[in-house]
């Protein structure tokens, strides 16, 4: 059985920082991209950023969150994190871990994260909320 889980979201204030967690378990983690998705009330779901397979060596940030977030995976610990720095109330929005088999995700971290939030990724977390206050 495939898990998604992810932690660390919270309520802080402008400018400030968190760290997302997204531990998976019951697939081989080397194997599967990684991306984390954002979906605020009345907006559709967009990616963050994501992160190719420890088969590859790509990643991307959206426009909106670069040189602010980044993203990294610890393979011991089958564990991809979102490092979100100088927070704005823009940011605010439920955040969603998802992993994607290599093969079934197409070309690099750039086209697997900005197209459909759902061609191609295999699983799915339950979202955690992040709320920045003004």
């Amino acid at each position: 059985q495939v898990q998604v889980v992810e932690s660390g979201g919270g309520s802080v204030q402008t400018g400030g920082s968190l760290r997302l967690s997204c531990k998976v378990s019951g697939l081989f983690f080397y194997d599967y991209g990684m991306g984390w998705f954002r979906q605020a009330p009345g907006k559709e779901r967009e990616g963050v950023s994501c992160i190719s397979s420890s088969r590859g060596d790509s990643t991307y940030y959206a426009d909106s969150v670069k040189g602010r977030f980044t993203i990294w995976r610890d393979d011991d610990k089958n564990t991809v994190y979102l490092d979100m720095k100088n927070l704005e109330p823009e940011d605010t929005a439920v955040y969603y871990c998802a992993a994607g088999r290599r093969g079934r995700l197409s070309g690099t971290a750039k086209d697997y994260c900005t197209g459909s939030s759902s061609v191609g990724w295999d699983y799915w977390g339950q979202g955690t909320q992040v709320t920045v206050a003004s």
